[in-house]
């Protein structure tokens, strides 16, 4: 946990947030959303409602063109962007993105090397993020001569790595065959930090999460529980979100209801 994490608050917070691209294109437009710690949130939406830009905020990426955002009770803004990135790792989407040295432990220690890691703690830290997400065999290999699904694993190992409090992911299923799905839920499903999962695969989201967040139009338009959201229809559809055919969202809260755990949608 980072020092001077304040667990009485919120993880997140995001308070009338708007942001307009150079162009004038206002991605965001008065979003407000709170996530408290521990807590994994789903972040659903069409494309080009806003998912994105939200993201890119919460570790300074981008920066508001009004409103504010908080980390552990932080506000993000340019005198606070080393000690937020500590705190929040994004995980993309391509994970070409976050791979790009000789080797997968190289990649994986770049980032805690970065925010001043060395030595003893450095190796350990590159040790307990591979043996997390199940990557040590592959420590030595260079990340283009891994698979879709390692590749996806070893992206997260490297945020890992530099032990952030809040961990945000674009797409994580995106592009991985079910095996891979599998292997990367069941590592997301081992982790004890707070999660805001930003993606279209509703039936993922389900899996990994308790709550989701519809945002459209760069607005909020639904907060509750997952099962809850995945349930109505016609907030789906007026929002352009479409469940899998075949996918059962009473059939799942049932069996997890019955059983006391999440159940693998795919």
């Amino acid at each position: 946990m980072t020092a001077g994490m304040d667990t009485d608050g919120f993880a997140i917070e995001a308070s009338a947030l708007r942001y307009a691209y150079p162009d004038g294109h206002v991605a965001l437009d008065g979003v407000d959303l709170t996530v408290r710690p521990g807590e994994r949130v789903a972040l659903l939406g069409p494309n080009g409602a806003g998912k994105t830009t939200l993201m890119l905020h919460l570790n300074g990426v981008l920066l508001p063109t009004s409103g504010q955002v908080r980390i552990n009770g932080t506000p993000v803004g340019r005198k606070t962007l080393r000690d937020v990135r500590r705190q929040v790792g994004l995980v993309f989407q391509d994970p070409d993105d976050q791979l790009f040295m000789p080797t997968l432990a190289e990649d994986v220690a770049f980032g805690p090397a970065n925010f001043g890691v060395a030595g003893e703690e450095l190796s350990r830290r590159v040790d307990d993020a591979l043996a997390v997400v199940g990557m040590t065999d592959h420590a030595r290999r260079s990340p283009h001569h891994l698979s879709g699904g390692q590749r996806r694993r070893g992206a997260l190992a490297t945020v890992l790595a530099c032990r952030p409090d809040i961990l945000v992911l674009d797409e994580p299923s995106a592009n991985l065959d079910p095996v891979a799905r599998r292997e990367l839920a069941d590592t997301l499903l081992g982790l004890d930090t707070t999660m805001l999962v930003v993606t279209h695969d509703l039936p993922y989201a389900a899996q990994l999460c308790d709550r989701a967040v519809i945002i459209d139009d760069g607005r909020v338009v639904a907060d509750g529980p997952i099962l809850a959201i995945l349930s109505d229809a016609l907030t789906l559809a007026r929002h352009r979100l479409e469940l899998p055919w075949g996918f059962d969202v009473a059939a799942m809260a049932d069996l997890s209801e019955r059983t006391g755990r999440r159940l693998p949608t795919g």
